[in-house]
């Protein structure tokens, strides 16, 4: 299926009507329609007015309750999948304000307990440095120091031994020197202490580490909710289970080869040796 960011939004709406149209074309009620599905009719109402956006496995128990043909199944399923993903340009985010991405990112950190983050490239803002968050900053628009205040008010979730951590750096992502060579040995003594907070778990892949699977793409799953994936240009948002659980299943064949503990640390010291 292609993410055509123009469908992204849309799609919500076209789902909702879609289901209503086949509902009342079959002659169902709500009400014997959630019957059916074993669902409350209020959640019925909600997905045909676009105010929830039903899982896909809602939208299975809905589509078999109506006996609608597999051509169409496929079709609407499909709809369901791009109503369950949303596409934000970077060039949005800057319209909105860095801050405001921040909350949101506070959101997301607060509401869930088990964290997960893929990191092929760069070291995320929550492990970060001061001096490194300002240079990874350094192509944003504007005066970017409120939104640096914010990250490092941000990493305060990590000392929050009700939630577990779990962060997958590649070698390249925790060697590329953002900032002078100095700074990065800071940074890097930094990831090492941080592993030691007994919430948090930082996981290195060597460069050289035999993976068929090629690290693509920053990735973020919150508990097994939410996934999000970043590139140059924007951000991806999955609900879907299924995309979601692709994720876990990627996150988990690479946490099986990175090294951990005493092992990593003893790599993290190297480096930032080699740094100073």
């Amino acid at each position: 299926m292609t993410l055509d960011p123009q469908r992204l939004g849309q799609s919500k709406a076209d789902l909702a009507e879609t289901l209503k149209t086949l509902r009342k074309r079959v002659g169902l009620s709500q009400v014997r329609l959630a019957r059916r599905c074993n669902m409350s009719q209020s959640k019925i109402s909600k997905i045909e007015t676009a105010e929830i956006i039903p899982s896909l496995v809602d939208v299975e128990l809905i589509l078999r309750a109506l006996e609608v043909s597999e051509q169409m199944t496929a079709e609407v399923e499909a709809l369901a999948r791009l109503a369950n993903t949303e596409w934000e340009p970077i060039r949005a985010l800057w319209r909105r304000g860095l801050e405001k991405r921040q909350a949101e990112l506070v959101g997301l950190e607060t509401e869930a307990r088990e964290l997960r983050y893929f990191l092929p490239a760069m070291i995320t803002g929550l492990l970060a440095s001061p001096e490194y968050i300002r240079a990874s900053l350094e192509y944003s628009p504007g005066d970017v120091s409120k939104t640096v205040a914010r990250k490092l008010e941000r990493q305060e979730v990590l000392y929050d031994t009700t939630k577990q951590f779990t962060f997958l750096l590649t070698e390249q992502a925790t060697r590329w020197a953002v900032v002078p060579a100095p700074a990065m040995a800071v940074q890097i003594d930094r990831l090492a202490s941080l592993s030691r907070l007994p919430n948090v778990r930082i996981g290195i892949i060597r460069t050289g580490t035999v993976i068929s699977r090629g690290p693509m793409n920053t990735f973020t799953v919150y508990d097994d909710r939410l996934a999000t994936v970043e590139t140059f240009t924007g951000r991806t948002v999955f609900r879907d289970s299924r995309d979601i659980a692709e994720h876990l299943e990627i996150f988990s064949r690479y946490e099986q080869l990175a090294m951990f503990g005493d092992e990593a640390r003893t790599l993290l010291a190297e480096w930032a040796d080699l740094y100073r």
